[in-house]
C-alpha cells in the first residue's frame, strides 16, 4: 500500500505558550516538550520544512501584566523574553532527538540564538533544519499571532498550523457552551466578521491578502500535526472563500 504524501513543502507552526505548561498552567512542563519534539520528528522525517513561531503566556503575559500597572511596551518585551525561554527549551529536546535547530529572535541576543534574518532563516529551511522564531516581530503591541502570520508570508510558508487544545473554531467558548457550533471551514471575512477570539485581527488580515490558509487544530491528540500534513479533515481551515 502506498504511503500518503505530505500536501504541504513547508509550514508554519504556532505554538502558544500553554503548549509548553500542560496541566502545570505555567513555566514548563518537560514532558510536553518531549511530546512536541516527538510529533514534530515524525513529520520531520516526511521532508518537511518546518518553522515555528513561539508564544510565551506560560511564563509572562505582557497584557495581563499592563492591566496590572506595567507599561505596556516594557510588558510586551518582557513577554517576548518568554518566548525565547521556551524556544530554548523545544530546541534541546529536539536536538536530543538528532534534529538540527536553529533558535532566530527578533530580538538580538547573540550569545544565546541568532538575529532573525529572512535569507538566513529560508536557507536553515532547505538545508533541513527546523527553524524556531522567538521574541514575536521584536515591537511591543503585536501578537505572536501576528508574528506567525509575518514570519509565514516572508517564508512562504504555505499553510499556518496553528495548535491549541480545542479541535478547531468554534462560535463561541466549547467549554463554556457545550452546543457550540464547530467550523470546518471558514472564510477570512466570515471569522472577521463573527468577530472570533482565536487569533487577533492583524494576524488574518495579513493571511488573508496573501493568501495563506490556517488550520486550527487540537495539539494534545498525538499524531495530529501528521494528520494535518497529509491533509485529513481534522480542525479547522480559514482561507479565501
Amino acid at each position: 500500500m502506498k504511503a500518503k504524501q505530505s500536501i504541504y513543502r513547508r509550514i508554519l507552526l504556532k505554538l502558544g505558550g500553554e503548549s509548553f505548561s500542560g496541566e502545570d498552567r505555567f513555566g514548563i512542563n518537560i514532558e510536553r516538550v518531549n511530546f512536541i519534539s516527538t510529533e514534530l520528528a515524525e513529520i520531520k522525517q516526511m521532508g518537511i520544512q518546518i518553522a515555528i513561531v513561539i508564544g510565551g503566556g506560560n511564563i509572562f503575559r505582557g497584557r495581563e501584566a499592563s492591566a496590572k500597572g506595567i507599561n505596556q511596551v516594557t510588558a510586551d518585551y518582557m513577554g517576548m523574553l518568554g518566548t525565547v525561554i521556551n524556544a530554548l527549551a523545544l530546541q534541546d529536546t529536539l536536538e536530543k532527538l538528532n534534529i538540527e535547530t536553529r533558535v532566530l529572535t527578533a530580538i538580538e541576543m547573540r550569545a544565546i540564538a541568532e538575529p532573525y534574518i529572512r535569507r538566513r532563516a529560508i536557507r536553515h529551511l532547505e538545508k533541513g533544519r527546523i527553524i524556531i522564531l522567538a521574541a514575536g516581530t521584536g515591537h511591543p503591541f503585536f501578537s505572536t499571532d501576528t508574528a506567525a502570520a509575518l514570519r509565514a508570508v516572508e517564508l512562504d510558508a504555505e499553510a499556518i498550523l496553528k495548535a491549541t487544545k480545542v479541535d478547531g473554531i468554534y462560535e463561541s467558548d466549547p467549554f463554556l457552551n457545550k452546543n457550540a457550533l464547530k467550523f470546518e471551514k471558514i472564510s477570512f471575512l466570515d471569522f472577521l466578521n463573527k468577530n472570533l477570539r482565536v487569533m487577533d485581527a492583524t494576524s488574518i488580515s495579513l493571511c488573508m491578502e496573501n493568501k495563506v490558509p490556517i488550520i486550527v487544530f487540537n495539539l494534545n491528540l498525538p499524531g495530529n500535526i501528521k494528520k494535518v500534513i497529509l491533509g485529513e479533515s481534522i480542525g479547522t481551515i480559514v482561507k479565501e472563500g
